[in-house]
């Protein structure tokens, strides 16, 4: 059990961690074994999130404290956070794929950058591509038009080589 003092130094604490990630999701783990949360957890750890068991009175105060408004409906039943604090999408697709495998998981909803999302919201975020592959796309598009652009380049110097040795056989032939 936690004194006043403990109480009040984990609000603060849950504040600054509610308005220092880019995103938070909420889930109900009512039905998961320890093995089950002990293998979620080490997930989420191998992926730089951060997944506390918080009561939802702390939750409140945190959430006030922070000026986050509106997070009361999503805190009904035993509440776990997962916080991303480098990659929004990261605790998302974690959460959702670990959901899949375990249907005990309920994902409540979450905080994307101070405002509440959905569960849909959630889900879509789960569905985006990673930061790398985003950037990969990006990389790749940015490459595309400078192929083709050397291609160009290349097919026209390769045509004057062409055309050069045409005309060298044709007068290698008159002479």
């Amino acid at each position: 059990m936690l004194n006043r003092a403990q109480k009040e130094a984990l609000v603060e604490d849950l504040a600054g961690k509610l308005q220092r990630a880019q995103g938070v999701i909420l889930t109900d783990f009512r039905g998961l074994n320890v093995a089950a949360t002990t293998e979620l957890r080490r997930r989420l750890r191998a992926q730089g999130v951060e997944y506390r068991v918080i009561k939802n009175t702390l939750i409140r105060r945190a959430a006030e404290k922070a000026g986050i408004e509106g997070l009361d409906p999503l805190l009904e039943g035993p509440t776990a956070l997962a916080f991303g604090f480098d990659d929004p999408v990261v605790a998302a697709k974690e959460l959702s794929r670990f959901a899949r495998e375990y249907n005990q998981l309920q994902i409540k909803g979450g905080l994307l950058d101070g405002r509440i999302i959905g569960v849909k919201e959630v889900q879509q975020l789960a569905d985006l591509p990673s930061r790398e592959e985003l950037l990969a796309k990006v990389m790749g598009g940015m490459q595309a038009p400078l192929y083709g652009l050397a291609g160009v380049l290349a097919a026209t110097l390769r045509s004057f080589v062409y055309a050069v040795d045409a005309l060298r056989r044709q007068r290698e032939a008159q002479a």
